[in-house]
Order: C-alpha cells, then structure tokens, then sequence
C-alpha cells in the first residue's frame, strides 16, 4: 500500500510540473486533463504526506522513551506516543478509503424516473412528494433539473415522470435512491382515518452521452400522437408527441410535455439511450461483481429500501438500518445525513471485502 502511495505522489508531481509547462498550458483539452487528474490525486497525497508526518513523531517519541529517564516525562512521553498512534491509524483508514477506485459513473448526471406501484391515488401523490424531495436536494447542490415526460393525476400526483439532473457528482450521490420507496400514512382521501401503506418505485440512470451507447435508426419505431393530460382531456391540437420503441430490446419511451414534436423527440431519445446503457451497465457489474453481492444498494428496482412514517415522524433506510426521526425534513430535501451514511457503507462494504 506504501509503494501505492508513492507511486501516487510521483504522479501528482509530474503532473503539477506539466500543469506548470507553458506548451500545455496552450493546450485547453489537455490542461483541462491534467488539472482534472491532479484534483483527484491532490486529497490522496496530502494524506499521505500527513501520514508520514505522523510517522515520523511516533519514531521520534518512540526514541525519546529510550533516552528518558525521568518517570514523569516518560509517561508523559508514553501518552503522547499513544495519541500519535490513534492519529496514525485513522490516517491510514482514511488513504484506505482514499485508494477506493472511483467509479467513473459517479461523475455523471442523471435520468430519474419515479413510478406510483401499489396504493392507487395514495401511491400518485407520494411519488409527487418525493419529486419535490429530490428536486429541493438538488437547489441546495446547485443542480439542474429538467422535467423529460411526466403523467399527471387529476389531483395532483403522478402516475409517474423522468426527469434529468445535471450538475456535479450527480450520480455519485443519488445512485442509491433505486428501488422501491413505501409510505405509510393516513391519506388525504382517506375519511376514516386509517393508516395505508402504498409503494412508489424509483430508478436512478447515469446519463448516456452519444458516443457511450450507439443507437442505430434502423432499431427504432417512432410513432407520433396527439398529447392528452388527466383525465383524457387534448393539451394541445397537433400531434406532438412521441412514442420511441427500440425494437432489439423492447424498450418503450413516451413523451408528451413539449408542445414540439421535436423536443418530445429528443428527450425520449435521451431517456431511452440513458436507459440502454443502465441496462449494459447492470450487466457489466453482474459479471465482475458475483463475489460482491453485499453492496450497498445493489439498483435492483424490487428492492424496498426505505420506509416513510408519517405518524411516527419516521424514516428507515433497511440496506444500512437508519432510522431518523425528522421526516418533515427529509421531505423536504435534508438527503445529505441518509446518502453519506450509504456512502460510508458502501465503502466499509469495499474495504472489508478487499482485506
């Protein structure tokens, strides 16, 4: 791990020297590489270079005991060197936890889509209030949200709606959110005041760029439709939206928000090519990854993974078993306590799996 680490720092070194060359620096592509590769190293070797600090103190307490002889300073050196034992071990966990290869995914930002599931009306108007959940967390990152195709009921929930974020560390951060999100609460329909449980599905998709997933033409059938909203009333008098089949897989993408054929087009092509290449992604992992079955958040979308109790102001994450009493909060976009505790999770999953 120490070599790792040296090799790590020579790395960053010569990249800073080329960062310093005035050729490169002419080159706005490569510059851009370079700077982008030498903040990722940066964080690594700084805690390295406070590792080694550490390293050093505890040689030199260790030197000073042997050469002291009075008893009071050598159990004040005895202290000291138990201090800087404690510190150099949690310097070592954190370039352990530093060294996790990143995900190249997490840099990406991303397609979600959220799905009503069993409980009807009760079902629509969560998955409203968890897209209003997400896109609050996302104005508190200085994120982008953009609504891609949405289903409306006629009081105001969602049968279900795609929307993309972009911004940084997009899917970093919500690539745990997949999967089946249950609420129980007492429903604004509901006149007897009896508790229901309903269910919402949510599917997190890094975003495909053109040249991650090619698409051939050939492979699609694209029909166009006049758009209709609750109720089966016309939004509009032409036929502008669109209904993108891809033929070898099956996939089927609506939509109908735009009032240009057009941009309904684009957007379902942009849910439709981040939904291939999830799909090509899934595999991938399934094949390098049969030995890491345990890991955080697996994406399968059966999977349940979060309760919301209203009654009981409650919220439990099932994968890592946190519970926090603060609901109204999450609701309204406080992630940051739920996403870092899966994220540690997921890293103690990785380290604990490579010793």
């Amino acid at each position: 791990m120490i070599d790792k680490l040296e090799r790590i720092a020579e790395r960053c070194h010569e990249v800073e020297r080329q960062i310093a060359d005035p050729d490169i620096m002419k080159d706005i592509n490569r510059y851009k590489e370079l700077m982008q590769e030498h903040s990722q190293l940066r964080d690594t070797v700084d805690e390295f270079n406070r590792y080694k600090q550490i390293e050093q103190e505890v040689e030199d307490a260790r030197a000073l005991m042997e050469a002291e002889n009075d008893p009071d300073m050598l159990e004040m050196a005895r202290e000291e060197l138990q201090s800087l034992e404690s510190r150099r071990e949690e310097s070592m966990q954190t370039l352990r936890t530093l060294l996790i290869p990143k995900d190249p995914l997490d840099g990406k930002n991303i397609i979600m889509e959220i799905r009503a599931g069993t409980g009807g009306e009760e079902a629509a108007l969560f998955a409203s209030d968890l897209y209003r959940m997400y896109s609050r967390y996302a104005e508190t990152n200085s994120w982008k949200i953009e609504v891609m195709s949405s289903n409306e009921t006629g009081i105001g929930g969602f049968k279900e709606i795609a929307f993309s974020i972009s911004g940084k560390n997009v899917y970093g951060n919500l690539r745990y959110e997949s999967g089946v999100h249950r609420v129980q609460r007492i429903p604004a329909t509901e006149s007897g005041g009896r508790i229901h449980t309903s269910a919402v599905t949510v599917a997190v998709l890094p975003e495909a760029e053109e040249a991650d997933i090619e698409i051939n033409q050939e492979d699609l059938k694209i029909d166009v439709y006049r758009s209709s909203g609750p109720g089966g009333q016309s939004v509009n008098t032409t036929d502008s939206a669109v209904r993108i089949t891809h033929l070898p897989t099956g996939t089927v993408v609506t939509c109908q928000d735009e009032k240009s054929q057009h941009k309904n087009k684009a957007k379902a092509l942009r849910v439709l090519r981040a939904r291939l290449y999830e799909e090509e992604e899934r595999k991938r992992r399934e094949e390098r990854a049969e030995a890491r079955k345990s890991q955080v958040g697996s994406g399968d979308r059966s999977e349940r993974i979060r309760t919301y109790n209203y009654p009981q102001n409650r919220v439990t994450d099932h994968r890592i078993n946190l519970t926090l009493h603060k609901l109204e909060q999450v609701m309204q976009g406080e992630l940051n306590e739920i996403i870092e505790n899966l994220k540690y999770s997921a890293r103690q999953e990785y380290l604990k799996e490579a010793e």
